[in-house]
Order: C-alpha cells, then structure tokens, then sequence
C-alpha cells in the first residue's frame, strides 16, 4: 500500500506546533498509541481523519497529503512572482499570487518552471497601437500547440488561451507588463523579459 501521509510529516508537523502526541491525540479523538504508531511507521491514520488532523495540526487537507506547509512569502502580490499550474489531465490552467498547493483531476500539480524562450518556442512582442502584439514562432496542431500566452505586470495578468490550428498571437495593453508568458503542451513554460 502506497503511504499517502508519513509518519515523518505528522511528526515533524506536530513538533512544529509544539504539541506531544497525547496532546495532538486529545484534539483528534484518538489514543496516543495511535499517534505513536503513525509516527514510526506501524500504522496510518484512517481517511475519515485526515480533515480533523490536518485541522489540529494547522495546514489543509492537500499540505498534510504533500508533505509540505505553505508559507507564501509573496505578501505584497506582485504579480510578477506569481506561479502557473497547468493540469496534464485536462488542461486546466491555475495562477496563484505566490505559493500555493494545488490540485486537480486528483493530481497535486508542481508550478510551472519557466525557461528562456528559445528557437523552437521563439516569443516576439511587437508595439503596436498601444498594445503588445505577441507572435509565437511555433506549429499549432492538434499533437503539438502553444495553449496559452499570458503578459505579466506587477498588478496583474492578462491571459489569452490559444487552440491547436489556431495562430499563436496574442494582444495585450503595454501597461508596465514585465514578462510574457508561452505555454507548449510538449514542452512548458517559455518566458521573455519585457
């Protein structure tokens, strides 16, 4: 059976809150032992208390399944260090101002890493009548497309989803846009400084 918490994670959780197992046990409705056992790996805690666990120990239901506490650092919003999810599933594109867990389709999906624009996923952003014209030099077939294009300002995103044997452009108003955003299906996130 695959673990889906640790015993590790709850532990470290629990000490991070200062709380001994009897005491987190106490607010769960369980033994101590109970505890003791998930801790060293004897046992897992049943599904029906994941919610009541995740909720003594402070984080949500999909931080207490990760492993991870999200802390987000990004406390003034500036949009330009916000991060992208996109579902491998159906497609689903998720922006979030700063860290975040997020799933969907029952995936726990990593944010996007952006890498330079290159060759094969050349992004171009041109002046034109106030706006940013984005081209992408990329094929959009049905197996192989740009899904979307997004420009990036420290206030906000503009975002346009594109479709295979569409054309990869895009228009956006210049205003103190800082990164563009392309998205391949095949390959990811490709970015250009503004």
């Amino acid at each position: 059976m695959d673990r889906y918490v640790t015993g590790a994670v709850i532990r470290r959780l629990r000490e991070s809150k200062g709380l001994t197992q009897e005491e987190l046990a106490g607010r769960i409705f369980v033994s101590g032992k109970a505890v003791s056992k998930w801790e060293t790996g004897q046992g897992f805690p049943d599904i029906s208390l994941l919610e009541p666990l995740s909720k003594a120990l402070g984080i949500s239901v999909i931080e207490l399944l990760s492993g991870e506490s999200i802390s987000n650092r990004n406390i003034s919003s500036n949009m330009t260090k916000c991060k992208i999810y996109v579902c491998p599933v159906c497609g689903n594109v998720i922006q979030s101002a700063g860290e975040a867990v997020i799933s969907c389709c029952g995936i726990t999906l990593p944010a996007c890493r952006p890498e330079p624009a290159d060759e094969e996923h050349g992004i171009s952003a041109q002046i034109s009548d106030d706006e940013y014209c984005v081209t992408v030099n990329h094929p959009m077939e049905k197996g192989h497309f740009i899904s979307f294009i997004a420009a990036v300002s420290d206030n906000g995103i503009q975002f346009i989803r594109l479709y295979p044997e569409g054309s990869a452009l895009a228009r956006f108003r210049i205003s103190r846009v800082k990164i563009i955003y392309a998205y391949c299906n095949r390959h990811g996130l490709f970015e250009i400084k503004i």
